[in-house]
């Protein structure tokens, strides 16, 4: 093999290329020509690698996460890899079932930066010590290329609203999303601020507002609900809409909070459904010409800005409903559980409560008749509770009330309460009081109170006992 031909024929080919893309086309085909080896050009592009250009292969990777297989490692650390058997790397990432070894060298700019790596991978016996030094020599004189153009391609604005969406695919809150999805809306439209309004509330401000968003936000505010309603029910009824850059034009009374604010040009985008959704404001201060593209990019955003959202709130009712009760709404043994979990011995009381004679209603009246018995009285206890103090449902018939005193006598006291609130709606109960032991399991705990309960039905119902300290 003449190396010395191989670099011959990339640097007569390179100075010809007129973008960075065509660069690296232009030196893949230029080694193609001599090695059956298959080649590609991988380049930053913000968190990942793009292969820019590649040849012999089926399939490729579009992107490899910055860190990941020896591309990776050779971007991350800026060295060289000559790897003779790619079974032994565990960085390795399999393209061709049949390769047998990888070469890889770092593209560097003027500065000795990083900007991407020229990869090679052979199938067959290659000798890759001389391979090294002329791969090097080649991905020096395509960084040097790239530098002179410009650098490596940015992210298009595709790339852009695709990395944004993962991230927004793993926002953990709402107003994560709201974060995401106003970063997402300033890279992708270039303009420089964006506000999501959902349910007629505006969604957090970033660390850093920029000035027109600090005004935006004090002029919304002060305009209030009513005038947030109408934004976001125009962006519904209508659809999204846009300015055209264009002065001497009175904007649409809706828009006067933006208009007070030093919005010049504004893409407004309608989130979600229209009684619970809400709009994506995206503006600037600068009299710009948004195109119909930019908008449509908006829209996709919007649509899964919205579609996180939903999956949040979706996941938020099935833990709701995963953790209470369906008939009281009262939360029940799974909750209940992690609550004495954490009991404060001398401190945290446990009061289980019994309806008296609850049998009897079902028997005579149906379960129709018990369960609004159940669903009334659990009103009532919950009414007589102090803030702080809850409730749970961990049977037929059967509440535990979880609270906080400084005294064993407090509880009573509150526990009598709770009697008097049964009362009042035309039943009784039966209350046990315990406070957790040193040392004492919940569980202990709790079995105690259901003893001290029972001493209140051997007594006659309709009262309170306390076990014993």
């Amino acid at each position: 093999m003449d190396h010395q031909r191989v670099i011959r024929d990339v640097t007569v080919h390179l100075p010809m290329a007129s973008s960075t893309p065509e660069a690296c086309r232009w030196t893949v085909t230029a080694l193609s020509r001599h090695t059956p080896a298959t080649i590609s050009v991988l380049l930053a592009a913000h968190d990942r690698l793009r292969c820019v250009a590649a040849t012999g292969a089926w399939q490729v990777f579009a992107t490899v996460p910055a860190r990941t297989g020896i591309v990776g490692r050779v971007y991350d650390t800026g060295s060289p890899a000559a790897v003779p058997d790619v079974s032994v790397d565990p960085d390795y990432l399999p393209v061709r079932p049949d390769v047998t070894a990888e070469l890889c060298v770092p593209v560097l700019d003027p500065t000795g930066r990083a900007i991407g790596v020229l990869d090679l991978q052979w199938s067959e016996p290659v000798a890759l010590e001389p391979w090294r030094e002329t791969a090097q020599r080649v991905a020096d004189r395509l960084g040097a290329r790239i530098a002179a153009l410009g650098g490596p391609p940015e992210e298009s604005r595709s790339e852009k609203l695709l990395r944004h969406a993962a991230a927004l695919s793993a926002a953990p809150t709402e107003a994560d999303v709201s974060g995401v999805t106003a970063c997402a809306a300033r890279e992708v439209s270039a303009l420089s601020t964006a506000v999501l309004l959902l349910a007629g509330q505006l969604g957090p401000s970033p660390t850093t507002p920029s000035d027109l968003e600090i005004r935006i936000r004090a002029e919304l505010t002060e305009a209030g609900p009513a005038a947030l309603d109408r934004m976001v029910d125009r962006a519904h009824r209508y659809g999204a809409g846009y300015t055209l850059g264009e002065t001497g034009h009175l904007p649409t009374e809706d828009y006067r909070p933006l208009i007070r604010a030093g919005v010049r040009t504004l893409v407004a985008v309608p989130v979600g459904p229209p009684e619970v959704g809400g709009v994506l404001l995206v503006a600037d201060e600068r009299a710009l010409r948004p195109d119909p593209t930019t908008v449509s990019l908006m829209e996709l955003l919007a649509g899964q800005a919205w579609t996180s959202v939903d999956r949040l709130r979706t996941l938020a009712r099935l833990r709701e409903q995963a953790s209470s009760d369906p008939l009281t709404g009262l939360r029940h043994t799974g909750p209940f559980g992690q609550r004495i979990a954490t009991a404060t011995p001398g401190r945290t009381a446990l009061l289980a409560i019994d309806v008296d004679g609850f049998k009897t209603v079902n028997d005579t009246y149906g379960h129709q008749a018990g369960d609004r018995v159940l669903v009334g009285l659990a009103r009532a206890l919950e009414g007589a509770l102090r803030h702080g103090d809850e409730l749970y449902r961990i049977g037929g018939d059967e509440f535990v009330a979880v609270i906080e005193v400084s005294r064993p006598e407090e509880a009573v006291r509150i526990a009598e309460r709770l009697t008097e609130a049964a009362r009042r709606v035309g039943r009784t109960i039966s209350v046990g009081v315990a406070l957790p032991r040193p040392g004492e399991t919940p569980d202990r705990t709790l079995r105690r109170a259901d003893q001290a309960l029972y001493a209140v039905k051997r007594q006659g119902r309709d009262g309170v006992h306390l076990s014993a300290a």
